[in-house]
């Protein structure tokens, strides 16, 4: 799945810088050139404090996939993609995350990778396009 730039604004990616010194997927050049992003359904996970539910931490994510074929293989393990995912969500939520406060999006975005390239070597790297903790 390759994403036009509507797609990267409407994701809040269109701000970030893009590997080939900004090059952004448009649809024209080479096959297989441009972004490769697989996009993942929003992650919900308690957070838990001394036994009890305190909030709850919410993200959603898109993989960058790197090459068209890795997209579609992505495509076919979401399942186990999402798996690893709510597993380190959980992890990240019960160690580091808290509805008082700001979340730390750089170790959760460490985490999410470390996790996601465990479950699937292939993928070039995970971005987080949103993320919030809250009381719930």
């Amino acid at each position: 799945m390759i994403l036009r730039r509507e797609t990267l604004v409407a994701l809040g990616l269109a701000a970030l810088p893009m590997p080939g010194g900004g090059a952004l997927a448009s649809g024209g050049g080479a096959a297989g050139e441009g972004l490769h992003l697989v996009p993942m359904e929003e992650v919900t996970v308690p957070i838990i404090d001394a036994d009890r539910v305190n909030g709850v931490l919410r993200f959603k994510l898109v993989i960058d996939a790197g090459t068209a074929e890795a997209a579609t293989k992505l495509n076919g393990e979401m399942p186990v993609l999402r798996a690893a995912t709510v597993a380190a969500g959980l992890e990240f939520a019960r160690l580091n995350a808290s509805a008082l406060r700001a979340v730390d999006a750089q170790q959760l975005d460490h985490d999410l990778t470390a996790a996601l390239k465990a479950a699937e070597p292939g993928l070039v790297r995970v971005l987080i396009v949103e993320v919030d903790a809250r009381t719930g």
